[in-house]
């Protein structure tokens, strides 16, 4: 259980763990041939975006949890191949010959290393951090502070996205995670 003053890292972690969870639910079947794929009903290809993209733009995001609560996030801030790909401005892309993106193996140990150093962060610090303002000025509008943030980055935004990746598998016909 939380320490009195970090109960907002404590609600964050919840929520984080249990996408991470979800996350490795859905990996399961998956191979390297359709992690980077469009998938497809019939003869028709769904642009939608696949685990590699969902995933691997994900990784991009648990630095500056790190980071903005004070901890040392240099060994999972992502490579300038990450950004390139995964950017928020990125168009997800179907890799058939697997030469867009990084393997599978890759992009699932980016995710899952930064979401857990985010999670161990969080539990650490303390209300107080949390209360300070949002540094991303663009986003402070919406998330005021760095626990509304940091809320949607480990809460919110992996939870959408977990969602896509539903979809995906149920598209490929791999049926409920």
């Amino acid at each position: 259980m939380s320490q009195s003053g970090n109960l907002i890292g404590e609600m964050i972690a919840a929520s984080a763990k249990l996408a991470m969870g979800y996350a490795d639910r859905l990996l399961t079947g998956v191979g390297p041939d359709d992690f980077a794929r469009f998938a497809a009903v019939g003869d028709t290809t769904v642009q939608a975006n696949h685990p590699c993209f969902i995933l691997g733009h994900l990784s991009l995001y648990p630095c500056r949890v790190v980071s903005q609560l004070g901890g040392d996030a240099a060994s999972i801030e992502p490579t300038d191949a990450f950004e390139t790909c995964f950017n928020k401005d990125a168009a997800c892309r179907d890799d058939f010959d697997g030469t867009i993106y990084p393997n599978m193996d890759a992009v699932v140990d980016a995710f899952r290393r930064s979401h857990q150093l985010a999670i161990e962060t969080v539990r650490l610090a303390t209300d107080d951090q949390f209360d300070a303002p949002n540094p991303n000025e663009a986003m402070r509008e919406k998330f005021p502070t760095i626990a509304a943030m940091h809320g949607f980055y480990l809460g919110g935004h992996l939870m959408i996205h977990m969602g896509q990746f539903s979809t995906w598998r149920r598209i490929k016909g791999m049926g409920a995670a």
